[in-house]
């Protein structure tokens, strides 16, 4: 079937074109089904319909396809039915509750890459591993064929180190000075890092406060082999990319499969050239791992996963029932890291925990005699020369390198809750700290989260503040303090909770 070209100028991650119900009828297609259209190239796409959007004789090309094809307004292409492409037998078989062997695993991957799955049909295999987990071989062929789908860093110098937390803990800023850290002491540590998807702050967020965090694979490379470290974005690069477009699926189903999980976070390591990784695991209340027989268990499955590929992981178990630190939002973790680096003044969770997991990755790395990891990770905080390296990284990546923590700027719009009593903080709620600090218009207005003044445990008179609450929009606040005082995040000793005073209430 001939068709004239309609580009629609919307991005939408897969090749996918629109039909005409009525072209599509006539060419014998079903919603969701693909289609090859032909010019100076052929390309697959999966098929949408419409009775008005795109008139017959006409076929809307979403963006990818229209960048492909260079077709313009009412030019033609030949259209015809396309065959469903083998991983979808393969998702059956998963379903299935079969074992995959080596190259149905890199058949699938492919096909995750090259867009030619819908979102039903990748749907369908991540609810199949969530239900059924795969096996170790296939988790292992899975994340090799993550890695080898994308690109690669190859460093010519060894070792090359990383780490990765799990995520689950506000206020994790830990990377901003365990990198720094790392590289003063003479190891190379390309850090790839994410955005917030459902938290307050990705470290790509806060590092993007310093400096752009957008660079490819080269760049990358580049970087680090000058200063010794980068902390950068992953999204930015062609780095494991079937990862990102799984991690698309997960997150409205509210899944993350073992398996996935596993090679999600192996495949960039790996990508990164990663030789020897510590992974920050934190437990507890509120976090993605509720306990430490949990915890190790995960330890144990990205340990045996690394000696797979080659990898050598130590696995830390850190508290994760409060945040790291006592702020949560971009600019004000931002000034919290940046106050430790510059002053070695800051929360006691925040020093001791950076300083932990980097003495791990000094150790691992041969510059640290075993047990003195930690006692160098300080003395390189106290000597400065920590912050020295941060600013060469911020530098490279071309941020200001003379930047301060009084340089960055918060959100104007403030408001404080306060202790109603005298008394002792009991309960204090990760996910409702992070909520309002996303109500308020975190991660994507960075002045905009939360200060924490009060902590599990510790003493409250009646009137002092337990948290500030910023924003860039006064509307924002708005919404964020309505929330915070609706469902409280932080229950202090003695705190009324109700009063009944009449029996007919209780009915």
């Amino acid at each position: 079937m001939q068709l004239k070209v309609q580009p629609i100028d919307i991005k939408v991650g897969k090749y996918k074109v629109v039909m005409n119900t009525i072209d599509a009828k006539e060419l014998g297609v079903n919603e969701g089904d693909r289609v090859r259209i032909k010019d100076h190239r052929v390309l697959t796409a999966i098929v949408d319909f419409t009775e008005d959007m795109i008139a017959p004789g006409m076929i809307g090309l979403y963006h990818e396809v229209q960048e492909q094809l260079k077709k313009e307004w009412t030019e033609t292409v030949e259209v015809e039915p396309a065959d469903k492409p083998k991983s979808t037998r393969i998702i059956r078989k998963v379903m299935d509750g079969k074992r995959l062997d080596r190259d149905e695993i890199y058949e699938l991957v492919k096909d995750i890459v090259e867009e030619n799955l819908n979102d039903i049909e990748l749907a369908a295999f991540l609810t199949a591993t969530y239900i059924k987990d795969l096996s170790e071989d296939e988790t292992e062929w899975l994340t090799k064929a993550m890695i080898d789908t994308g690109e690669r860093i190859e460093f010519a110098t060894t070792p090359i180190m990383d780490k990765h937390s799990i995520g689950g803990v506000p206020g994790n800023k830990i990377s901003l000075l365990i990198v720094p850290i790392v590289a003063a002491n003479g190891l190379l540590i390309p850090k790839t890092s994410s955005r917030a998807i459902t938290g307050a702050g990705g470290t790509a967020d806060l590092m993007e406060i310093l400096a752009p965090v957008e660079f490819t694979a080269q760049q990358i490379k580049e970087m680090t082999e000058k200063v010794g470290g980068v902390i950068v974005w992953g999204g930015a690069t062609n780095i494991a990319p079937a990862d990102d477009k799984l991690i698309r699926i997960e997150y409205p189903l509210s899944i993350d499969p073992h398996c996935q999980l596993l090679a999600s976070i192996m495949a960039k390591k790996g990508a990164v050239g990663a030789q020897k990784v510590v992974m920050d695991i934190p437990t507890g209340a509120g976090t993605k791992i509720p306990d430490v027989k949990t915890g190790r268990k995960l330890a144990r499955d990205l340990i045996n996963l690394g000696d797979r590929l080659g990898m050598d992981v130590d696995c830390a178990l850190t508290y994760g029932a409060s945040p790291v630190g006592r702020t949560v939002g971009p600019a004000l973790e931002v000034i919290e890291a940046l106050q430790v680096l510059e002053t070695m003044e800051g929360p006691n969770s925040l020093i001791e925990k950076s300083a932990a997991l980097a003495g791990m990755l000094l150790e691992m790395g041969g510059v640290a005699a075993k047990g003195q990891g930690h006692d160098l990770a300080i003395e390189t905080l106290k000597n400065g020369k920590a912050f020295a390296k941060l600013k060469e990284i911020i530098e490279i990546q071309g941020g200001d390198p003379n930047v301060t923590y009084r340089d960055i700027k918060v959100g104007q719009y403030t408001a404080e809750l306060k202790a109603p009593t005298n008394g002792y903080v009991l309960e204090f709620h990760n996910k409702r700290i992070v909520q309002i600090a996303r109500l308020a218009g975190a991660p994507n207005d960075k002045g905009a989260g939360v200060r924490i003044h009060k902590k599990r445990g510790e003493e409250v008179k009646a009137g002092q503040p337990v948290l500030t609450i910023y924003a860039e929009k006064e509307d924002k606040l708005a919404d964020a303090i309505k929330n915070a005082r609706e469902d409280l995040p932080i229950v202090v000793e003695g705190m009324l909770l109700e009063k009944v005073a009449d029996i007919t209430e209780l009915k």
